[in-house]
């Protein structure tokens, strides 16, 4: 079946379906008029409460297809059909659009300009601070100022010229993981090229007939587990089918710094610092899109040895493609949870039909939180905290040896990890990021190390969110959701947040 008569076919047969997707719209404005009555101080309703999911002007998708609705939670009526679970249910951007714009939160983009005929760009290892968490500054390596370094991004078909000026004070090589290029330029140390020592230049330059998901990093394993990689996406001539309206990119990341160091160990063999694009959860920018839209994430492990097994809560996404090529789509796989590899990359995508935060992360749980120590002294005194313990370093708080009690009846107590209280600057560079308008209060305690949320919005909410300069109230976003699409009868208030504790009161 020809694109066109596909077009043709799914407009016809979706017209009940669109019919019946009103009715739940009906039933969803009703819905936002209940009271969240678990909490008279809820934040009040917020966006066009009346708003029904709509597809876009201009644009040929449609709500439903053969059982799957890219609005409400669905797998579709046949696993055989193209479009179960989302399979290749288009977004609202139309091909002729062109690629999607690649978005890779807390990094830039790498400039160039157009040089004899070669998009020319300029790249420079050096050293790097990093701020993992708000106030946490780690001495890593990476490059133009940034780890990872900024993104290269061009399309199937180009000349590029990359001009690499070491400012590391060693020797270093440049290596384009993944590309089909003359052997010269592929920078696998000394097998290949001389060093660039440090103060010196090599110009990479090469015609790129690939497409897909790429990147460069040192080719030094020291140097790699200090943090040098960065993204190359290269977007295909024809935009793959179906196209995307969102394009995210996510490095993963482990170092091992021990608590009062700001380097890592890089002969270490396990490690206690997590990083998604350079950043420590809940320092991770969310993922924001719009309830409807086809999404893609392209997930690269650069750990020096860790594997991650990624889980997106609220959806089942299809891997696509990994860092060598597009995947043939009789090939796609449908999970929720995929293993990726040191040095892999796994492209994943999906219909946002599920408005919500959700939370998108790996699953060993070492890799749920943020540079762990042993439970010792005072994490393991009743009612004391290591603040208490630095203020007065010669006088101990006093420790209970007898373990007895409830708690202590239970194999294994503790596990909960403490500390990690935050002061306020610290806590307004959280909430001072758009993305994370309208979260619930207890956000920063909920999202750690390799963690990050994928934000499903519904248009006037997203609107809010990320267009608008209006002051959101915490939990507000996540309170309207819930009043919509949740159950507003068993809402729950989330306590609020000083200094990163709990002080009881609700938000």
């Amino acid at each position: 079946m020809s694109t066109e008569e596909r077009r043709k076919f799914l407009k016809v047969g979706t017209l009940a379906a669109a019919l019946g997707l009103a009715g739940k719209a009906i039933a969803q404005e009703g819905n936002a008029n209940l009271d969240l009555r678990n909490d008279p101080d809820a934040p009040p309703p917020i966006g066009n409460a009346s708003a029904k999911p709509r597809i876009p002007g201009g644009s040929d998708a449609v709500a439903e297809i053969d059982g799957f609705s890219r609005f409400k939670p669905s797998r579709g009526n046949d696993p055989e059909s193209d479009f179960y679970l989302g399979k290749k249910m288009p977004g609202f951007r139309p091909a002729s659009a062109g690629p999607a714009p690649f978005e890779a939160p807390d990094l830039d983009k790498l400039p160039w300009k157009m040089v004899g005929g070669a998009k020319e760009f300029h790249l420079v290892p050096q050293a790097v601070r990093r701020e993992f968490l708000p106030g946490y500054f780690m001495d890593v390596y990476g490059y133009n100022g940034s780890m990872p370094g900024p993104t290269i991004e061009v399309t199937q078909g180009d000349r590029v010229r990359i001009v690499v000026t070491n400012e590391l004070p060693e020797d270093t090589f440049t290596h384009w993981h993944g590309f089909e290029l003359p052997i010269q330029y592929d920078g696998a140390a000394t097998l290949t090229q001389n060093p660039i020592k440090p103060g010196k230049t090599m110009v990479f330059e090469f015609d790129v007939h690939e497409e897909g998901t790429f990147f460069y990093h040192s080719h030094i394993p020291m140097q790699e587990a200090f943090g040098q990689v960065g993204w190359f996406i290269v977007h295909p001539k024809k935009v793959y089918d179906p196209p995307v309206d969102r394009d995210f990119g996510l490095i993963f990341q482990n170092f091992n710094i021990p608590p009062t160091h700001t380097v890592s160990d890089s002969w270490a063999m396990d490690w206690n610092w997590h990083t998604i694009n350079g950043r420590s959860g809940p320092l991770t920018t969310p993922l924001v899109c719009k309830h409807g839209e086809r999404v893609r994430v392209r997930l690269l492990d650069f750990s020096p040895m860790q594997h991650h097994p990624i889980h997106l809560h609220g959806h089942t996404y299809w891997e696509t493609g990994h860092e060598g090529a597009r995947t043939p789509s009789s090939a796609w796989v449908p999970r929720n949870t995929s293993l990726v590899g040191v040095a892999q990359a796994t492209n994943f995508e999906f219909i946002a039909n599920n408005p919500g935060d959700w939370i998108f992360h790996c699953h060993m749980v070492h890799h749920m939180m943020n540079h762990m120590v042993r439970h010792v002294g005072p994490r393991m005194r009743e009612n004391s905290n290591v603040d208490r313990y630095q203020q007065n370093t010669s006088t101990r708080p006093a420790v209970d040896y007898s373990r007895e009690g409830q708690h202590w009846d239970t194999p294994g107590y503790p596990q909960k990890m403490q500390g990690m209280e935050r002061t306020m600057p610290q806590m307004e560079t959280l909430w001072n990021r758009r993305e994370s308008k309208g979260m619930r209060a207890t956000y920063p305690m909920a999202v750690k190390g390799l963690m990050t949320v994928m934000r499903v919005l519904p248009d006037d909410l997203y609107n809010l969110v990320m267009e608008s300069d209006e002051p959101v109230e915490k939990g507000a976003v996540f309170a309207e959701i819930v009043r919509r699409f949740g159950d507003p009868s068993r809402y729950e208030p989330a306590p609020s947040m000083m200094m990163g504790m709990d002080d009881g009161k609700k938000m």
